[in-house]
């Protein structure tokens, strides 16, 4: 019998046998936005991510792809569901406690290295330096053991976990969730927001 997160984690990756065909298959659902993406995460998983933003399906952490399903309900998917709100980052917190129970006993060792990327890039979303040196840190060690073939995926994934972290050491927080957040910018803040790809 399939496991009940096993339809989210074949949407996410896909069929590729390798990291590169994976990445190749799904960066744009990854990291583009498609509206029409957005409302196929909702319309497939949105009753799902609401249930892990209300605290459910803690059980879902007990198996090692369970627990990636249950972190990508929480910190990639309210991403595209809830757009451009403050509902977008309601899972974080309990997402990086999540991960971070999961890191403590490996957990993260027992996933393929591409599915790795997304218990990381939790930690990578944090506003927090310590956290950003983590995310640094594991994606690293990620494209140290990635395959002469398949290095480039892994290379990119450190270059973005070092630009998250320059931002964090530099503001303390993401100058592009501001307006979502109802924060006010400072100068500096605005200034570095004039800049092209500072919204990542």
């Amino acid at each position: 019998m399939q496991a009940p997160w096993q339809q989210l984690l074949d949407w996410w990756f896909g069929q590729g046998a390798t990291a590169a065909e994976i990445y190749a298959g799904k960066h744009a659902l990854w990291f583009g936005y498609k509206p029409a993406q957005d409302a196929q995460a909702r319309e497939r998983f949105g009753a799902w991510v609401q249930e892990a933003l209300d605290g459910g399906l803690q059980e879902w952490a007990e198996q090692p792809e369970g627990w990636l399903a249950l972190l990508l309900l929480l910190d990639q998917l309210p991403r595209m569901i809830h757009r451009g709100t403050p509902r977008a980052f309601a899972g974080d917190a309990r997402a990086l406690q999540l991960a971070r129970e999961g890191l403590a006993h490996g957990g993260d060792m027992l996933l393929a290295p591409i599915q790795r990327v997304f218990v990381y890039l939790v930690l990578e979303h944090t506003e927090n330096l310590a956290v950003q040196d983590l995310a640094v840190a594991h994606f690293a060690a990620l494209r140290d053991i990635a395959a002469a073939d398949e290095q480039k995926p892994f290379d990119e994934f450190l270059d973005y976990a070092e630009r998250h972290r320059e931002v964090i050491s530099r503001f303390g927080r993401f100058p592009h969730r501001n307006a979502i957040l109802g924060r006010d910018c400072s100068a500096a803040e605005a200034a570095f927001l004039a800049l092209p790809g500072s919204g990542f």
